[in-house]
């Protein structure tokens, strides 16, 4: 189950380019796909796609078959790191970053937390107030 905004209101490539991903990811069965809108919160990317893999091999295996979904939407040759040890491998497409990793790996990271839409306002576990 994919959480979050998938590619609506995203330019019709990467839109493309997030749906052949969600498509890949599912289809490798990657666990606990999550999307995360990073319009406005950073240059870097529109989109940033975090699943986890089972295993190691499983872990390599999703990020093999997003590197082929990247291609097949048109994307000639994304930046991948991590691939020889699969624990966290990262897959900069462009307008779309994608991570996969273990789950132990996931949790120490907690990605989620870091680019939600919740974070500017927290402050050592307090919210912020209003200025």
């Amino acid at each position: 189950m994919v959480v979050g905004k998938t590619a609506s209101g995203l330019g019709s490539d990467t839109g493309k380019l997030v749906r052949n991903i969600l498509h890949s990811l599912e289809d490798a069965k990657a666990e606990d796909i999550v999307s995360i809108d990073l319009r406005g919160k950073t240059t870097l990317a529109d989109m940033l796609l975090v699943a986890s893999g089972r295993s190691t091999t499983h872990v390599g295996a999703v990020a093999e078959r997003v590197v082929t979904a990247c291609k097949e939407a048109g994307l000639a040759a994304p930046r991948v790191e991590g691939v020889p040890a699969c624990d966290w491998v990262l897959i900069d497409a462009g307008d779309v970053i994608v991570h996969v990793f273990r789950p132990e790996v996931r949790q120490f990271y907690n990605l989620e937390k870091l680019w939600g839409g919740d974070r500017p306002a927290e402050i050592g576990g307090r919210e912020r107030k209003p200025v």
